[in-house]
């Protein structure tokens, strides 16, 4: 096989949504959009429903109908960015409840499909979407007569606990929804962290359903593995790759792998990468090509591995991500299509 492997483990991720889950009174929805953080979003979203998930979100109504697909009639996919032009037709025919975020978004929502569910995403300080105090204070009456579904926010810090934003936020959601009688929402998989106070009526975990900070205590969701295409002995003082970037010190074995930064291996991760074999790691070699790899095994048992794991469960997403300077989101999503796709425990 030429390709490299991409183990998606859907047990564990049943298993974060349900220690999510029991953090809070609260239902506890799951957010499937990016195709599932690139782990395909027809799979997590089946895998999740089984267990329990009755309320999705996706990031746009083409998400939406293709959750919806895979879900059948029954759970509550909820689209981030709300009621669009063009999305009228999509959002009946396939029951998506858009997060509306402007008056004009309301209107059109309301004019275009009277009586379809709906929600409101509100605005409280991370200035991305959602309706502002002053524009939800001259359309909540109007609104509130449409009975919407859930009212949400968005955290912009909560993966950091003692950031002030973070009361900031609660208090100024709390002030926007006073006295109001529908369904609330506020946390992220950070807001269900922070603890009951940002739990209200439905929280909404994303990153830590895949593995990723700031649920430290997630269980790693995939693994991969890459395949060696071939192996080399230098000499000391040989180089690899492009632009002579890594020099031998001593007589080095080298192992080619199949992948690169077309696959979605951030180029930004270079030398300070490893790749592993059991519990031995092995640093890459050179600069991270488009579609090749260089890994210095030198000190590897095996002289001749047939593949090497640059995620496996000591290494995930997040490691990596702090080798290019991201965040487990971005190494997450930009998995390659090329990729062999291999569901486990679901």
């Amino acid at each position: 096989m030429g390709t490299a492997t991409l183990t998606i483990d859907l047990g564990a991720l049943t298993a974060n949504w349900r220690a999510l889950d029991a953090m809070s009174a609260s239902e506890t929805a799951a957010v499937v959009k990016a195709d599932g953080y690139g782990l395909g979003a027809d799979r997590v979203g089946r895998a999740l429903a089984r267990v329990g998930a009755r309320t999705f979100f996706v990031a746009a109504a083409e998400e939406g109908a293709a959750l919806r697909q895979a879900l059948g009639p029954g759970p509550a996919i909820n689209v981030f960015s709300g009621h669009m032009r063009g999305d009228t037709d999509m959002i009946g025919d396939m029951a998506l409840t858009p997060m509306v975020n402007s008056m004009d978004q309301l209107v059109r929502h309301v004019e275009a499909l009277p009586g379809h569910p709906f929600g409101i995403q509100l605005d409280t300080g991370m200035n991305r979407l959602g309706m502002e105090p002053g524009e939800w204070g001259a359309v909540r009456d109007i609104a509130m007569a449409q009975q919407p579904t859930v009212i949400m926010s968005h955290l912009a810090c909560a993966d950091e606990p003692d950031h002030a934003m973070n009361a900031q936020q609660l208090a100024a959601f709390r002030e926007m929804t006073a006295d109001l009688d529908v369904p609330l929402s506020l946390a992220n998989t950070g807001g269900i962290l922070l603890g009951e106070d940002y739990h209200f009526d439905l929280a909404r975990p994303g990153i830590g359903l895949y593995g990723g900070a700031p649920y430290a205590d997630a269980r790693p969701v995939v693994t991969l593995a890459i395949p060696v295409i071939q192996c080399r002995d230098l000499e000391a003082g040989e180089t690899v790759g492009y632009g002579n970037s890594f020099t031998a010190t001593r007589p080095t074995r080298i192992a080619t792998v199949a992948a690169g930064y077309a696959d979605g291996i951030i180029r930004a991760m270079g030398s300070g990468t490893v790749l592993r074999q059991g519990d031995q790691s092995c640093p890459v070699a050179g600069r991270i090509s488009m579609d090749l790899i260089g890994v210095d095994i030198t000190d590897l048992e095996d002289p001749d591995p047939k593949s090497l794991d640059l995620l496996d469960q000591s290494q995930g997403i997040d490691r990596l991500a702090d080798a290019a300077g991201t965040i487990g989101y971005e190494i997450l999503t930009s998995m390659g299509a090329r990729y062999q796709r291999r569901y486990t425990g679901g």
